[in-house]
């Protein structure tokens, strides 16, 4: 009996809540897709990173079953009330309250097993689509198959079913508080309306809009006017989680007022009953609200950092690794003879140049860019704004070697004529400087700064390079200044090799450079800027002073042996990881905002039938109708997806600016932002067009 009545009631409460099961089947799909990277076997052969992605991953599927859990709870919740008179009937028929509870669970667990089912179907889709991106961006080849990794499908279930039985015994103890007459009465709680203090109320609207204001001065000016310290900033994150959900509680009270004020907008239309509906809609939601605009920002902010780096490993990475084969030593009078060996084995060979880095002993290009460059403040600077030599005399941070670098000309060109560059000529008292384009957009012309002395006397600044030119730590780190072959007194600083290989290197030819180098005993740096070796001593780490790996900061690999076929992969596989959680959350959060959003209207379809009813009956029209609920629907809709879109789109220009600047990446600062806020809105447009077909079709069935 029970049984029989749990079905009917499930594909009832299927058909009611049709955009809540496909959000959970859609939820159950994209934990699936995403935890089989975690678990596949095959990424774990080729990519020795592996971890990387699965702790992110890992983290980003923590942060998605709080949503999803709170996202059930509300169901489950919601939908209890909505059935509440159907229990209380119940309870009056002479059922138990523990058959009726027991009903209940049944049927929400019947529906979620549907769901997550219908999602492992639905996930094995997005599970190769998404293995398909991943290993185009590695650069590796993807046969389509399927996988069914039980630990995979284990740590799907266990979230997904977590997520559900957490939400129904926190309902299951509520439901065994309530009598009949809470069960007759749940259901109307949201139709008590209280308007009182309504004038003091509104000013918390124009609160929220000067505090928006003053965040973004915060956020843009902060830095200059002193204010980026630990207590302003928990103030500033805790006024605007402040702002997020009481903006709602001046919102709904400034509409009140407006009606009761009878400001001539009421009298325009059927301005005054949408305004009636909004604002009483709003004042019963009113931390719903804040919830579904705080997951929509969250959403942008998601989708923005994704969209960041993407574009970096679309266009940077190439840059930054020009060169087929690099090879670094801090011993001068190495000749890379076992590094050959190795390369030889395993690669077909077009062009070798070994070479030198140079120095002249001083430091006047490493102390200015140190008291420059925003990337280290006033690190290395006195109050008086003076270049603070102590500080800089026992700075060890690695960016620049101990003193200047230096690289002949004849050195030069060749490297150059490797990578299709044009040659350069200098005068006998003329140099150059290559530098990083971001450094140089970021300095300026500073050759007025320097004073470069060559045997015959000072040398004439003629120019700058901003060529890619492999500049984070090996030829140079940001810079290399370029004199001719004779013009200057130099030493040789550190020896770099510099491989042309035919084809692409073999997957694992920068490992096997890599353990020769632990074999010789040799330090070397890897991606994350920590730098390792068989030998803890900083003696070992540091050796001469000579090693260094450029000022690079959001993303920065520094490497003794750069193998462009096999670090490019690599990369591209971290900044994955955090590209797809970035998108991963930003999709679950926004399609969660979005259902709670839609399945709130289709729910009190009934009552708006009544009232639509009674428009049609005071003459509007069909079709006037179909745009009264088409501008109810956008209002609802629009409101936390605006004010969302407002503080998100402060927080990713002020991010943006920041990575655009610190990364040298050539990109508008509108650009990241712009392109989340259009895939926001194509899945807004599906959930507001499913909504409002819903809709109509509910209240024209009584009309």
């Amino acid at each position: 009996m029970l049984g029989k009545l749990a079905v009917r009631n499930v594909k009832r409460s299927a058909r009611d809540y049709l955009v809540y099961v496909i959000t959970m089947t859609f939820v159950a799909a994209l934990m699936f897709a995403f935890n089989s990277i975690i678990f596949s076997p095959d990424i774990r052969e080729r990519v020795d990173a592996v971890g990387i992605m699965a702790a992110l991953v890992g983290l980003a599927t923590f942060f998605v079953v709080i949503i999803v859990t709170w996202l059930i709870n509300y169901m489950v919740r919601f939908m209890l009330e909505k059935r509440s008179r159907e229990f209380g009937t119940y309870l009056l028929l002479g059922m138990r309250k523990k058959e009726i509870s027991r009903l209940y669970m049944r049927e929400n667990v019947l529906m979620g097993t549907g769901a997550f089912f219908a999602g492992l179907v639905f996930g094995i889709l997005l599970q190769q689509i998404l293995m398909a991106v991943l290993y185009s961006m590695i650069q590796l080849d993807y046969e389509l198959h399927l996988e069914f990794n039980r630990w995979c499908i284990l740590m799907t279930a266990g979230c997904f079913w977590g997520c559900y039985f957490l939400a129904l015994f926190r309902c299951k103890g509520r439901f065994k508080k309530m009598n009949i007459c809470d069960l007759m009465h749940a259901g109307n709680k949201n139709e008590e309306i209280r308007e009182s203090h309504e004038k003091g109320k509104r000013w918390l609207l124009f609160l929220a809009v000067i505090f928006l204001f003053l965040f973004g001065l915060w956020l843009f000016f902060g830095g200059l006017l002193g204010g980026w310290n630990g207590g302003t900033i928990i103030g500033f994150i805790v006024g605007l989680v402040l702002t997020i959900y009481l903006f709602y509680t001046g919102l709904s009270a400034s509409i009140i007022c407006y009606i009761r004020e009878k400001k001539e907008g009421i009298y325009k239309g059927q301005n005054l009953f949408l305004l009636r509906q909004l604002s009483s809609k709003i004042k019963t939601m009113r931390f719903t609200m804040g919830t579904i605009t705080a997951l929509f920002m969250l959403a942008f902010l998601g989708c923005t950092v994704a969209m960041m780096f993407g574009d970096y490993q679309n266009k940077i990475l190439k840059e930054k690794f020009p060169f087929d084969v690099q090879v670094y030593s801090a011993d001068v009078e190495d000749d890379f003879k076992k590094e050959l060996e190795v390369i030889k084995d395993e690669a077909k060979v077009k062009y070798i140049y070994p070479y030198h880095i140079y120095t002249d002993g001083t430091a006047q290009v490493n102390s200015w860019l140190y008291t420059h460059l925003r990337e280290f403040g006033t690190m290395y600077l006195k109050k008086d704004g003076k270049p603070d030599d102590k500080a800089l005399a026992a700075r060890d941070d690695g960016c620049y070697c101990e003193y200047d670098t230096y690289m002949k000309l004849s050195d030069y060109n060749h490297l150059r004529e490797m990578l299709g560059y044009e040659k350069i000529s200098l005068k006998e008292d003329g140099y150059a400087i290559h530098i990083k384009k971001r450094v140089l957009k970021e300095t300026g012309d500073f050759s007025g700064q320097l004073k470069i002395l060559g045997k015959k006397g000072e040398l004439v600044f003629s120019g700058y390079h901003t060529e890619a030119f492999s500049q984070d730590g090996h030829n140079g780190g940001d810079y290399v200044i370029v004199v001719p072959d004779e013009a200057c007194d130099l030493a040789p600083y550190y020896a770099e090799l510099a491989v042309d290989i035919e084809g692409e290197a073999p997957g694992g030819l920068a490992r096997h450079l890599d353990e020769l180098d632990k074999e010789n005993g040799s330090a070397y740096m890897d991606w994350s800027g920590d730098k390792e070796g068989e030998e803890e001593d900083s003696d070992t780490l540091q050796g001469p002073n000579n090693s260094c790996c450029g000022s690079d900061t959001i993303v920065s690999y520094a490497a003794v042996n750069l193998v462009r076929d096999n670090v490019i992969p690599e990369v591209k596989y971290i900044l994955s990881s955090i590209v797809f959680p970035c998108f991963y959350i930003g999709l679950v959060f926004v399609c969660i905002a979005l259902t709670v959003l839609s399945v709130q209207q289709l729910s009190d379809s009934a009552k708006y039938r009544f009232r639509y009813g009674v428009l049609k009956k005071i003459g509007l029209s069909k079709r006037e109708i179909s745009d009264v609920v088409k501008r109810q629907l956008i209002a609802y809709y629009l409101c936390p997806a605006l004010f969302a879109a407002v503080i998100a789109g402060i927080i990713s220009v002020f991010i943006s600016r920041k990575f655009i600047f610190y990364t040298g990446i050539e990109t508008h600062i509108f650009q990241y932002f712009g392109i989340s806020f259009l895939l926001f809105f194509g899945i807004y447009i599906l959930y507001f067009v499913t909504t409002y077909v819903e809709f109509k079709r509910n209240i024209e069935n009584e009309m």
